[in-house]
C-alpha cells in the first residue's frame, strides 16, 4: 500500500477559473472574505468527552503493524488480525471497561471510545477486538458474577481465552428471545446439557468461532423443571490445546464474506453438550442444586431486556464508528476533489477543479454536515451509556432511554456510512475504485454494520414503539371533556402550522429574493419546529390509526400494525434524525469564537435543510411549508454549499487525522503534485514557443 505524504498546505497553482461556468467562489478559507475555522477547537469539539482517549488510541494505530494489508488472503488476514489482538493487550488498549482489582480502569466511556477508533486501522480489527472483549468479555463481566469474574476474566483480557459470542442463530438473528437452542438442567449430575435440536438453531456468524475460539457465551432457553424461564448465558469450553473441537462440540466456517475477512466467522452446534451448573451466567437468574429457578426479576420479558440491554455497547460503539468511517471517506473525497481537475469552458480556459462544480458540492458537502452531526450526537450518546454503566444514572428510566438511543442513532449512522462511503468512491472517479485508496474496502467492510447488532429497520421500530408508548401516556388520566380539547388542539394545531409558515414567509419576503427569505425564515428555530412538527404528528397519525387495535382480534391488530409498520419505522427514523440536530445545535452553543461559530452554524443549517428537502413532500402534503417556501429550500441549500465551499478542507481536517490514519494515495497531496507539473509542462511550453496551435480557435 502507498503510504501518504503529508498534505499539502497550499492549494493548486491556478486557484480560479473565472468563465465556462465555474463559479468564481474562492478555493480556500484563507482567500474567503469571513475568516476561517479554528481547526484545533473544532477537533477538539468532535473528540468529545474523551478527546484524550481518541488521541491515545490514533497514536497508537499510526503503528504500521495494526493497519490493513490489502495483499493478504483470508487466511492469512485472520492471522495477522489475531497477531493485532495481542499488540492491543501489549498496549493496554482493551481493558478500559474491566474491573480495576483485574488491572482494567472501570472507565466505560474511554473503552468505547478508543474502540470506535480502530476502525481507521482495520475494521476486521476492531470488531474482532469488539467480539473478543466487547461482546465475549462482557457477556461474563456483565452477566456474571464475582466467582465467574475470577475465574475467566484474566484470561479473556490477557487473550489466553479467545472467545466467540453465540447467540445468534441461522434461523433467528434479531429475534433473540425465539432462539432454539436449548440448556436443559440435570439436577443428577448438576449439569445443563446444552443442545441444539434442529439446523436453524446452529449459532452462525460468530467471530472467533471458525478457528480461534476457545469458549463461547452460549445464549439458551434454560430448561429446569420442565419450565422453560427464557433465554440466559452459559460458558461453554470449545476446543482443547491443540485447537479441536470437544466432545459434542461441532462447526463449519462461514468463509469468505462481503467484508471483514480478517474475522473468523463460523457457526456453532451442540450434541447433549453438559457443562457444570456454575457455568450458568447467573446474575439476572440463578438454578439451584435442586433444579429451583430463581430470579430478582419475577417477570420474564423484563427479566429478558434486563439481560440484553448490559450488552447495549455494540450499539453504542457501531455508531460512533460508523460516523468516523464516513469522516475517513470524506476526507479522501473532499482532499482529491480540491485538486483533481475535469473539463474547461472550452475557451482556453484552466479546467475546472472538482470541488468547484455545484453538483460536487451537493455530492459531499450535505454528508459532510451529517456526519458532524452525528459525532456531535455521539458523544451525548456516550456520556449517557457512561452514566448508565458506570452506576451514576443506573434507575430503569436511564436504562429505557439508552436502549432508544442505541435504537435510534445506531441505523442513522451505518446506513449513513454506506452511502457517504459510496458517494465518495463515485466522486473520486477511478481513483476511488483502487483499494489504496481505501474507499471500496471501507464500504465492503463496514457494510455488515447495519447488521451487526440488530437489523436496523429492527432496531427502528422498537424506536417507534417507544414514540407511541410516550404519546400514549399524555392520555392517561384525562377524563372524556379533556380528550375531546386535545384532539381540537391537534387539528387546530395542524392547522396553524401551516398557515403559520405561510405567514411567516409572507412576512420576510420584503427581505428580497426569495432565497434570502427563506435564510431568514429558516434558521434555528424554524429548523426545530419543522423537524420536531414531523415526529410529533407523524406519530399522533399512526397512534389514530391503530386506536381500534385494542378492539380487534390478535390476529387483525396484528394485521393493522403491519399495515402502519412501514410509517412507524420512518417516525422513528425522524426522531433519530431531530436528535442529531439537536445535539450539532447543543455543540455550536459551546463555540465562543465567531468565524467558528458562523461556518459551523451554516453547516447545522445545511444538515437541518437537507434534511428539511428530503422530506419535502410531507411537509407540503401536512401544510407545514407553503409550495413557494419548499420550492426556495433547495435554492438555499445550494447557497449554503457555495458559501461552504472554501471551508471544505478546513472541515474535513478538523477530524483530526493523520497521514498513518487516512492512508490513501489521492489524499496524500500527489493529485496537487501532478496538477502542477502539468501546469508547468503547458506554461513551458507557451514560454517557449513550441506550443502547437489548436484547430480550433478560442472563442473571443
Amino acid at each position: 500500500m502507498t503510504d501518504a505524504a503529508v498534505r499539502p498546505t497550499t492549494p493548486a497553482t491556478s486557484t480560479r477559473t473565472p468563465v465556462g461556468g465555474a463559479p468564481t467562489a474562492p478555493h480556500t478559507a484563507a482567500e474567503a472574505a469571513e475568516g476561517r475555522i479554528d481547526t484545533e477547537r473544532v477537533t477538539d469539539l468532535l473528540l468529545g468527552t474523551w478527546g484524550d482517549t481518541r488521541r491515545q488510541a490514533r497514536e497508537m494505530i499510526k503503528d504500521p503493524a495494526l493497519w490493513r494489508d490489502d495483499s493478504l488472503g483470508m487466511d492469512a488476514h485472520r492471522e495477522r488480525t489475531l497477531s493485532q489482538l495481542h499488540l492491543l493487550v501489549q498496549n493496554k488498549a482493551v481493558h478500559r471497561a474491566f474491573p480495576k482489582r483485574l488491572g482494567g480502569e472501570e472507565n466505560n466511556g474511554a473503552n468505547i471510545a478508543g474502540f470506535e477508533e480502530l476502525v481507521a486501522a482495520d475494521p476486521s480489527l476492531q470488531i474482532k477486538s469488539g467480539v473478543q472483549w466487547g461482546l465475549f468479555g462482557s457477556a461474563v463481566l456483565q452477566l456474571g458474577t464475582r466467582e465467574h469474574h475470577d475465574k475467566w476474566l484474566p484470561g479473556i483480557m490477557s487473550l489466553e481465552i479467545p472467545g466467540a459470542f453465540a447467540m445468534t442463530e441461522t434461523g433467528h438473528g434479531s429475534d433473540v428471545s425465539a432462539i432454539g437452542t436449548t440448556a436443559t438442567y440435570d439436577p443428577e449430575t448438576e449439569e445443563f446439557v446444552i443442545h441444539t435440536p434442529f439446523r436453524g438453531a446452529w449459532k452462525d456468524y460468530l467471530g472467533n468461532a471458525a478457528v480461534h475460539g476457545k469458549a463461547a457465551t452460549v445464549f439458551a432457553q434454560l430448561i429446569t423443571k420442565g419450565v422453560n424461564h427464557g433465554v440466559h448465558c452459559f460458558y461453554v469450553p470449545l476446543r482443547d490445546d491443540e485447537g479441536n473441537f470437544l466432545p459434542g462440540i461441532g462447526g463449519e466456517d462461514d468463509g469468505l464474506k462481503g467484508g471483514l475477512n480478517g474475522i473468523d466467522n463460523g457457526r456453532l452446534h451442540f450434541d447433549q453438550v453438559r457443562v457444570p451448573r456454575t457455568n450458568l451466567l447467573n446474575r439476572y437468574g440463578d438454578v439451584a442444586a435442586d433444579g429451583t429457578y430463581s430470579s430478582d426479576i419475577a417477570s420474564p420479558g423484563r427479566r429478558f431486556f434486563t439481560m440484553l440491554g448490559t450488552l447495549v455497547q455494540g450499539r453504542v460503539s457501531l455508531d460512533g464508528a460508523a460516523a468516523w468511517a464516513s469522516a475517513i471517506g470524506l476526507i479522501i473525497a473532499v482532499t482529491y476533489g480540491n485538486q483533481r481537475r475535469q473539463f474547461d469552458s472550452g475557451n482556453g480556459t484552466p479546467e475546472v477543479t472538482l470541488l468547484d462544480y455545484g453538483k460536487h458540492q451537493r455530492r459531499l458537502l450535505p454528508r459532510l454536515a451529517t456526519t458532524y452531526a452525528e459525532i456531535f450526537a455521539h458523544d451525548e450518546f456516550l456520556q449517557k451509556f457512561d452514566g448508565v454503566f458506570s452506576g451514576r444514572l443506573d434507575t430503569d428510566a436511564d436504562r429505557e432511554d439508552l436502549e432508544t438511543l442505541a435504537a435510534a442513532l445506531k441505523p442513522l449512522s451505518t446506513w449513513h456510512a454506506l452511502d457517504t462511503l459510496q458517494e465518495s468512491r463515485e466522486a473520486c472517479g477511478g481513483q476511488g475504485f483502487l483499494f489504496e485508496n481505501r474507499l471500496v474496502g471501507l464500504r465492503a467492510d463496514l457494510d455488515i454494520y447495519v447488521t451487526f447488532e440488530g437489523d436496523n429497520n429492527i432496531l427502528l421500530q422498537l424506536v417507534g414503539k417507544r414514540l407511541l408508548a410516550d404519546y400514549a401516556k399524555q392520555f392517561k388520566g384525562k377524563d372524556a371533556k379533556q380528550l375531546a380539547a386535545f384532539a381540537v388542539g391537534q387539528t387546530a394545531g395542524k392547522l396553524f402550522h401551516g398557515a403559520g409558515m405561510r405567514q411567516l414567509g409572507q412576512a420576510v419576503s420584503d427581505f428580497g429574493s426569495t432565497a434570502r427569505s427563506v435564510e431568514k425564515g429558516l434558521r434555528a428555530e424554524q429548523q426545530h419546529e419543522l423537524l420536531a412538527g414531523r415526529v410529533q404528528q407523524m406519530i399522533a397519525d399512526i397512534a389514530g390509526r391503530l386506536r381500534p387495535a385494542s378492539k380487534l382480534s390478535r390476529e387483525d391488530a396484528a394485521a393493522l400494525f403491519n399495515e402502519n409498520q412501514a410509517q412507524l419505522i420512518e417516525a422513528a427514523r425522524a426522531h433519530g434524525e431531530l436528535l442529531q440536530w439537536e445535539a450539532f445545535t447543543d455543540a455550536i452553543n459551546r463555540i465562543d469564537d465567531r468565524d467558528t461559530l458562523t461556518v459551523l452554524t451554516w453547516l447545522r443549517d445545511l444538515f437541518g435543510l437537507q434534511l428539511i428537502e428530503k422530506h419535502l413532500a410531507w411537509y407540503l402534503i401536512n401544510g407545514r411549508l407553503s409550495t413557494q417556501r419548499g420550492a426556495a429550500v433547495s435554492s438555499y441549500i445550494d447557497r449554503l454549499c457555495a458559501r461552504l465551499r472554501p471551508h471544505a478542507q478546513d472541515l474535513v481536517d478538523a477530524f483530526g487525522y493523520g497521514p498513518e490514519h487516512i492512508r490513501a494515495s489521492i489524499a496524500s497531496g500527489v493529485e496537487d503534485d501532478r496538477q502542477n507539473e502539468a501546469a508547468a509542462y503547458y506554461a513551458a511550453q507557451k514560454a517557449a514557443g513550441t506550443a502547437p496551435t489548436p484547430e480550433k480557435k478560442p472563442a473571443r
